[in-house]
Parts: C-alpha cells; sequence; structure tokens
C-alpha cells in the first residue's frame, strides 16, 4: 500500500527535510582532505542534535552510524569510520536521513574532496544530478510511477558517453516511498522494465524518494563482507544523487532542497507547491 499524507503530515516531513539539508551543508564543509568518514559522521550527530531531530539510518537493520559514506567506487551503506581517510581527488557521496515527529527526510549527494579531479568524474555527479531533477520533475498528478523511471532513463541515455565507453545505471538499488517510515512502497526505479508495467497513478499526498546510482562502468554491484557496503564489481567510481518530494494539491515540493526546488523545477517548467516552512 501506497501511504497518502495530510498537508499537515508534509508539513512535518518537509522540517525534516531541511534538516537533512543542514546535514548535507555540513558535511560537504568538512569533507576535505585528511577528513575521516567518521569526523563526517559525527558531524552529522551534531546537526541532528541541533535541529531535535532523530537519525532515521542509525540502527535501521542493525546500520551502524548516523550517515552513508561511499566513497569512490562505494556505491551506497558506505559505513563511515576512523580508518577510512579522506584524500585529495577523492569523491564522496553522502546520504542523510532525520526524523521529526515521527516523519521522514532522507536525501544523498556527492561531493568532491580537494581539487584535481578528472572531467569524467565532474561529468559523472552531474549526470547523475540531472537525472535526478528530471525525475523530479515527471512527479506530476495523472503520470504513472514509470514515467519517473523514464525520466531518469533518459536523461542518462541521451549524455555523451564518458572515456570508459558507458554509464553504468546501478539496478539493484533505487528511489522508495517515504512518510511515516523512511522505505516504503512503491520501489522507483531508475530505468524502464516494462515487465513491472506502469506503475500506480501520481496522486497528492504521495512523497518519493528519487535516488539515482551511476557508475562509469558496469551497473552491477556487490556486498562486502560487512553486510552493507555495495561497491561496483569492476572498480568503477560511480555518484549517487537523492532527493524526497512530495506531490500536493498545489504541485510538487522537494522536501530536502532549501528552496524546495524552485529553481531547478523551474528549468522544466515546473512551479513549486506553496512552502509550509516559508
Amino acid at each position: 500500500m501506497v501511504e497518502i499524507k495530510t498537508p499537515e503530515q508534509i508539513a512535518k516531513m518537509r522540517e525534516a527535510g531541511l534538516v537533512v539539508a543542514a546535514i548535507h551543508e555540513a558535511t560537504r564543509a568538512a569533507a576535505v582532505p585528511g577528513a575521516t568518514t567518521h569526523d563526517l559522521d559525527q558531524v552529522a550527530r551534531k546537526v541532528l542534535d541541533e535541529h531535535g531531530a532523530k537519525p532515521n539510518f542509525l540502527g535501521y537493520g542493525g546500520f551502524p552510524a548516523t550517515i552513508c559514506t561511499s566513497v569512490n567506487q562505494v556505491v551506497v551503506h558506505g559505513i563511515p569510520d576512523q580508518a577510512t581517510v579522506l584524500k585529495d581527488g577523492d569523491i564522496i557521496s553522502i546520504d542523510a536521513g532525520a526524523i521529526i515527529d515521527g516523519w521522514h527526510g532522507d536525501a544523498a549527494y556527492t561531493a568532491f574532496v580537494g581539487t584535481g579531479h578528472a572531467p569524467e568524474l565532474v561529468e559523472l555527479s552531474r549526470v547523475t544530478e540531472e537525472s535526478m531533477w528530471a525525475g523530479l520533475a515527471a512527479m506530476k498528478a495523472g503520470n504513472r510511477l514509470v514515467d519517473i523511471s523514464k525520466a531518469v532513463e533518459s536523461y542518462i541515455r541521451r549524455q555523451p558517453r564518458p572515456s570508459t565507453g558507458k554509464y553504468g545505471i546501478i539496478e539493484e538499488y533505487g528511489g522508495h516511498g517515504i512518510g511515516s517510515q523512511m522505505h516504503m512502497d512503491p520501489h522507483v526505479l531508475n530505468y524502464v522494465e516494462r515487465r513491472r508495467g506502469r506503475g500506480p497513478k501520481l496522486v497528492p499526498g504521495m512523497c518519493l524518494a528519487i535516488e539515482p546510482m551511476v557508475s562509469l562502468g558496469t551497473p552491477r554491484t556487490r556486498t562486502l563482507e560487512d553486510e552493507w557496503t555495495v561497491e561496483t564489481t569492476d572498480g568503477s567510481w560511480s555518484s549517487h544523487w537523492e532527493h524526497s518530494i512530495a506531490l500536493t494539491e498545489q504541485g510538487p515540493l522537494v522536501l530536502t532542497a532549501v528552496d524546495g526546488g524552485k529553481a531547478k523545477l523551474a528549468e522544466y517548467g515546473v512551479t513549486i507547491a506553496p512552502d509550509p516552512a516559508a
């Protein structure tokens, strides 16, 4: 069953989403050469405490940290630790969440550590982020779930191929419903799987986390012995971007973007709903 939220519940999710945005801002500033991924986790914990929010990752299925820190070839679910020291030229995807009064926010971004990154890495992150926005722009009443998947995949496939030959759209992981829990129905693919059909209609009150993960090589992954860390099977580096979005009677609102998604969605001709946090 897809959970439909009231305007009041969406307002609470907006509060949680803004806490996630604050975590992103703080961890981006802290993701410098010499910092450990444990340091970033501590930064996230401080932001949560300052906002009176709870972490939704810590303890989830036994996950031992507040955020996920996925470096270079790690796609998702990297566990922060003191042994992983960020180096100049690394990329890191940070996935963070927060809970306010039982309502969840969830978003991820890819950051560049230091300087001197290869142009193909910069382009990888840009393509992944823009494909996310294409998916967010498809969050319209009357569309179906597959329209989001199609928008994400189509954007990626239209881009010039990298020197590695292709972009790998990770298939084992995708977006999801979000609300009173972090992960809920429906599962949101980042590509079109015709056997799944068109999926449910998008209706006001529906909230989704849209999160493409893209590599510079294979779409295939493996999970390491810690049973959490997921990396590409060919060692190619990857990018991960995510926002949570609500569909209201007045249109969409990106819950985890500071401006509610106003600037980026305007590029697609989409006007956001009134922001309850404004």
